[in-house]
């Protein structure tokens, strides 16, 4: 599993020229789901995610994490984050998770996430999506599950 996350001053996400989710103050996250990928893997990278103390205390160091800001999170499903890249100049995305799976993990990702956290949107699973972000910082980190 793989969470892109952009800390955001603001984002949004349209899906047929209607805007469908909006946030202010928190992360854009775009989540790619693999093959491998279970409840426990979404788990864990939840934890990650909602710990990152990446926004700026009074002193100015990034120390705080999304609910010590009110921050705001928008989910977007992502399979692209499991291009491969390796052979040629088109993409391979035989390692994203096949789609009822993935967007189970989705389903069950966002609804974990808003157990915790007051303001979550999101986008639609394999729809076409306009995303707009203004990126704070920039700051922009990846979570990659085989890595924690």
């Amino acid at each position: 599993m793989k969470f892109l996350i952009q800390r955001t001053a603001q984002a949004s996400v349209e899906v047929n020229s209607e805007m469908i989710g909006q946030i202010q103050n928190g992360f854009l996250v775009f989540i790619g789901i693999s093959q491998n990928d279970t409840e426990e893997t979404a788990d864990k990278m939840i934890h990650k995610l909602l710990n990152l103390r990446i926004f700026e205390d009074e002193a100015g160091k990034t120390n705080l994490n999304l609910a010590a800001v009110n921050g705001s999170l928008l989910l977007i499903s992502q399979f692209t984050l499991y291009a491969d890249c390796r052979h040629g100049n088109r993409p391979s995305f035989t390692g994203a998770g096949k789609p009822d799976m993935a967007n189970a993990l989705y389903e069950y990702i966002i609804a974990k996430c808003k157990e915790t956290v007051p303001d979550v949107q999101q986008g639609v699973f394999g729809a076409e999506m306009k995303v707009s972000l203004m990126n704070d910082g920039p700051f922009t980190i990846m979570l990659d599950s085989e890595e924690l």
